[in-house]
């Protein structure tokens, strides 16, 4: 009898387990892809973390891993926007080249990788400063005109009278 108990109780541990830790998963999605983003530049994905793939979750940190293939690694975390189960990071890829990106939901060891993905050569201005090109503008209206400056000056002497 003590025996029937025994094997009783070990068959109902085991049962029990997978009970337990079903229903302790979530699916992890972003958008947009970091396609077209250029080294230094900001890569805001909206990361969605759903339990069951439908109920949003709320109170998560999530973390973005960029990966390049010499196995250099940064992490941003993400913080949770107005909506529930929805999380924002700024990501800087610090070089050109192919990177991978891995999103790790905080909830137990739901997580998503993507890429490689190329990362292009930094553009100038790429940090949303648009001090550059304004200055360059301004240079080429100064030799515009001064040109037209000098053709009117040139232009004002050869119809002038002359003086006798």
């Amino acid at each position: 009898m003590r025996v029937l108990v025994v094997l009783c109780a070990i068959v109902a541990a085991l049962a029990a387990a997978p009970l337990a830790s079903s229903g302790g998963w979530a699916t992890v999605g972003f958008s947009p892809l970091p396609d077209g983003t250029s080294a230094g530049g900001t890569w805001t994905p909206t990361i969605v973390v759903k339990q069951h793939g439908v109920t949003p979750l709320s109170g998560l940190v999530p973390l973005v891993e960029i990966h390049d293939g010499s196995g250099a690694t940064r992490s941003f975390t993400a913080v949770e926007s107005s909506k529930p189960g929805v999380y924002e990071a700024d990501v800087v890829f610090p070089a050109e080249g192919d990177w991978r990106v891995t999103i790790h939901s905080s909830f137990g060891d739901s997580q998503v990788t993507y890429g490689p993905v190329a990362i292009g050569a930094p553009v100038i201005g790429d940090d949303g400063s648009r001090e550059i090109p304004v200055m360059g503008l301004g240079i080429a209206l100064l030799v515009l005109g001064g040109a037209v400056a000098v053709l009117v000056g040139r232009r004002s002497r050869r119809l002038t009278p002359a003086s006798g």
